[in-house]
């Protein structure tokens, strides 16, 4: 475990939102007046997050976020969650992050969109400066998200290309995926694409092949968040695997896929972490990466997710390095950046960590 906890990391879905600690929760609660929360006591809060979502259903599993987003609605707030988020990302072996949140949830409280940002990505510099301190450096790049259900996506497509080079590295959207195809949001994609700016969408996660499809084929997705329902499109017999023509575009395309084992369990994406889809998706050479999705609510860590993955499909750190290599290549920085990580960073580390 604590080789797996020294591997360099590359996330490329978290979201600020669900990663909160517990303990934070509480102090935001009481310094914003917030009184939704089921418990203040820090440890029974924690129980309550992961039993809450832990339910099987990804719309129940998303109901978790009212407490969460209800304490995020001031700037020292939002701040305080970045920084401390790039901390503990940081702690655990990860060298490069991007983390998505969705502007346009945090406005209960007279802050504008653009104070939201600012007050993430000054967040993010000082976790930054923080764990570098720490002996633990990390480079933190943002998503903004705009809600599926909702009608803001223009906007929030345009508040990241105003602020890509702050530290907005792309847009996403999310949300439940059944009834709120990505195709209502298509304005938003064709005006990303003009612009030469990144998007990943959620996708195969709570529905099937459909949405897939239409995030690739109409919306132009750089990523696909989860991706998890691509199996579908796969039929294994014994030996023989046989793909159809939408696999097999995503794996020729090297589309990437934002996998996060745990969370996909939770919200029943995936029957259990040895029957998720990963196993026979990295055997076939999709470009997967292992991802956390929400750390409060799934219990989670880039760690732990490791361990789980190296219990179930036999991992060593070869095969961690090739995960990690494919979330390198496949983030929203310049390639002579991405570049620099994977030659300065991430090889050596995993070099150094064989050698032992």
């Amino acid at each position: 475990m604590d080789v797996l906890r020294r591997a360099p990391k590359v996330l490329l879905h978290d979201h600020l939102d669900g990663g909160l600690r517990p303990a934070t929760v509480v102090d935001l609660a009481r310094e914003t007046g917030y009184a939704g929360l089921p418990t203040t006591d820090v440890e029974e809060l924690a129980h309550w997050f992961y039993e809450a979502a832990n339910s099987g259903s990804l719309e129940r599993y998303l109901e978790t976020f009212a407490h969460t987003v209800g304490v995020m609605q001031t700037a020292d707030a939002l701040a305080r969650v970045a920084a401390e988020c790039a901390e503990d990302l940081a702690a655990d072996g990860v060298i490069y992050a991007e983390v998505r949140y969705a502007p346009e949830l945090h406005l209960e409280r007279e802050l504008s969109l653009n104070d939201v940002v600012e007050a993430v990505n000054a967040g993010f510099r000082e976790g930054e400066r923080r764990a570098a301190a720490a002996g633990h450096p990390i480079r933190m790049g943002a998503l903004l998200t705009a809600m599926r259900h909702a009608a803001r996506s223009m906007e929030i497509a345009e508040l990241a290309v105003q602020y890509r080079d702050d530290g907005v590295v792309g847009f996403d959207i999310a949300g439940a995926e059944a009834g709120y195809p990505p195709t209502r949001h298509l304005d938003a994609f064709e005006y990303l694409q003009r612009e030469n700016a990144h998007f990943t969408i959620h996708a195969g996660e709570g529905f099937g092949l459909p949405s897939i499809w239409q995030a690739i084929q109409w919306c132009g997705a750089d990523r696909l968040g989860h991706g998890v329902r691509i199996i579908d499109d796969i039929e294994v017999d014994g030996d023989d695997v046989k793909m159809g023509r939408l696999a097999a575009y995503v794996r020729d395309k090297r589309i990437p896929l934002e996998m996060a084992p745990t969370s996909n369990v939770m919200t029943g994406a995936a029957k259990s972490i040895a029957d998720h889809p990963i196993g026979l998706l990295r055997r076939l050479y999709f470009r997967v990466t292992i991802n956390t999705d929400n750390r409060l609510m799934s219990g989670t860590s880039m760690t732990q997710e490791f361990a789980q993955l190296a219990e179930a499909f036999g991992y060593r750190l070869h095969d961690f390095q090739w995960f990690t290599l494919n979330a390198m290549k496949s983030a929203f920085i310049p390639f002579d950046q991405r570049l620099a990580l994977i030659n300065g960073v991430i090889k050596p580390g995993y070099a150094a960590l064989a050698a032992e």
